[in-house]
């Protein structure tokens, strides 16, 4: 098991269901082991975002 793939287990046991956040660079192995560990994830935008 990986650093991120404990980062999902912990989150799982804690009961979270749902994650905020916005993907890229050195996140993205947690964001790989989000959507194995069926955790789902909201993507957050700046106010400015179109």
């Amino acid at each position: 098991m990986n650093g991120a793939q404990w980062v999902v287990h912990a989150l799982r046991a804690q009961g979270v269901k749902t994650v905020f956040g916005y993907p890229g660079g050195a996140i993205m192995p947690v964001y790989d082991a989000l959507y194995d560990g069926g955790v789902e994830h909201l993507l957050c935008r700046h106010e400015q975002a179109r």
